[in-house]
């Protein structure tokens, strides 16, 4: 069988041909997909048990450029009905935590803007040639993580190995199975000497364990699902010992196809797109047969073929036969994942133009569309705030109507909405908040007009991508805009 190499998310890289012929899987879905981690860990402080830690957090990837290999998009957020209970998440709304990283043409993932996610980096990790039933290899990867929820992150390095299980049916689909086992190891002393200076510098050591079980999808090469069981404790500069015992479950979805023959005559009907425009949105859907591979963790350190087990690797046991493989535990896995849909928008430049297809004279609602890899985008231009203010002014009413109209033809799929200002002065901070909290107007307008609030995230972008010059007014008041991505 063929697996694929570390480069886990990947478009006709720039690679010899007989490179290509061996590492190449053809992938027929979408080039996003949804990334979702679902975590249940028992919590021990000095040895007392204190809970269950249960929280689900879902991403939104999007491929946003090709230079040296390719920039990628995600935007993550934290289910609230993991996190706070069924009651919390009324408001529904969610806010996005932005990551971006690059997947080079030489496999290597590199972290742009990193705020903890993905909490697995460069895993799973293939080798080129065809594997032989049992055979082993070993990879670095990259963990990220925050215990205690402090909001700081630490990078762990990770050394893992990895054992090729075999073929067999998940799902009605063929897979490959892969297991992976790793230490957990942090700090300084006990043959471990590493720490990460820009994380929580309160984190003393760690150590422990994982057993993970892998699902690939043979027709996709995409990685379906990954179930860790996971033992480790975290020692602070306290004294405080916290002891996690239990699994993380990471999984792979695709967000729904959005019905065009549906959206664009709504966008036609409220003068928002004309003919010209529906025609080229129409050619613009996402291709079937995409040749962009994308498996659910963007993979990236140079794996390597080894049948030598590491020190690190060395304390672990190999589980027995069937040990944390079956797929009744995969299966209720998946079960207990909420299949809905997720929301970002790809990354764009420090200035950009949205493409308008209507001419301004006749575009009476304001509203420009077009085309983004994350799905069609609709910026709202002249949105009436009191000042320094997420508050709407009377005379948006119409247009929020008629937004509101077209995003119930969208189907089931979710909105990213990223509210932006004009940039005045060094006042970036409250430029960002204030974004943020007219993102939160706007959707909470549009969750009043029929559409589920859980179906919205949203982002403040303040005035770090404008499309206008600053020092004019005419300038700021066109950076002033919100913009709403129907994400696919």
């Amino acid at each position: 069988m063929l697996l694929k190499k570390s480069l886990i998310a990947a478009v006709l890289f720039s690679v010899s041909a007989a490179a290509w012929s061996q590492t190449q899987i053809s992938y027929s879905g979408s080039p996003t997909y949804t990334l979702v981690e679902r975590t249940d860990l028992l919590r021990y402080d000095n040895n007392k048990y204190v809970g269950l830690m249960s929280r689900e957090v879902r991403s939104f990837i999007t491929p946003v450029s090709q230079t040296n290999g390719y920039l990628y998009e995600g935007n993550f957020f934290v289910n609230e009905k993991t996190q706070r209970g069924a009651a919390a998440a009324a408001a529904g709304i969610h806010d996005s935590i932005l990551s971006v990283f690059r997947i080079g043409s030489d496999g290597v993932l590199t972290m742009v803007e990193d705020h903890g996610y993905p909490s697995f980096r460069s895993f799973p990790s293939y080798p080129s040639h065809k594997l032989q039933l049992g055979e082993r290899w070993q990879a670095k990867a990259e963990r990220a993580v925050d215990p205690l929820n402090k909001g700081i992150v630490t990078k762990m390095p990770i050394y893992v190995e990895y054992t090729y299980a075999g073929e067999e049916i998940f799902n009605d689909q063929p897979v490959y199975r892969i297991s992976a086992q790793w230490a957990t190891r942090y700090g300084m002393g006990s043959g471990t000497s590493y720490i990460d200076w820009g994380g929580d510098r309160e984190l003393q050591k760690a150590s422990g364990t994982h057993k993970a079980s892998i699902l690939v999808s043979k027709a996709s090469g995409a990685a379906l699902v990954v179930r860790d069981t996971v033992d480790e404790v975290f020692v602070y500069a306290d004294g405080n010992q916290v002891h996690l015992k239990g699994t993380i479950n990471l999984f792979t979805e695709y967000p729904p196809s959005v019905n065009r023959d549906r959206l664009l005559p709504a966008l036609k009907r409220f003068a928002m797109i004309d003919d010209k425009q529906a025609e080229k949105l129409a050619k613009a859907a996402p291709a079937e047969d995409s040749a962009i591979v994308a498996l659910a963790l963007p993979s990236a350190s140079e794996s390597y073929e080894s049948t030598t087990v590491s020190d690190d690797l060395a304390a672990l046991d190999q589980p027995a036969s069937g040990e944390f493989f079956t797929d009744e535990g995969l299966s209720s896995a998946v079960s207990k994942i909420e299949a809905e849909p997720f929301i970002p928008e790809p990354l764009t430049q420090a200035s950009y133009e949205p493409e308008p297809y209507l001419d301004e004279s006749i575009n009476e609602s304001k509203i420009t569309v077009d085309q983004t890899p994350a799905g069609i985008r609709l910026t709202i231009k002249d949105l009436q705030f009191k000042a320094d203010s997420a508050q709407l002014l009377p005379g948006e009413e119409t247009r929020l109507d008629n937004i509101a109209a077209v995003l119930k033809e969208a189907g089931n799929s979710q909105f990213l909405i990223d509210g932006h200002t004009a940039h005045v002065g060094n006042s970036s901070d409250g430029e960002m908040e204030l974004s943020l909290e007219r993102a939160h107007t706007i959707a909470a307008e549009l969750s009043k007009r029929g559409i589920q609030a859980g179906r919205f995230i949203c982002r403040g972008s303040g005035g770090k991508k404008p499309v206008a010059d600053n020092s004019t007014p005419e300038g700021r008041a066109r950076n002033r805009r919100v913009e709403i991505t129907i994400l696919e």
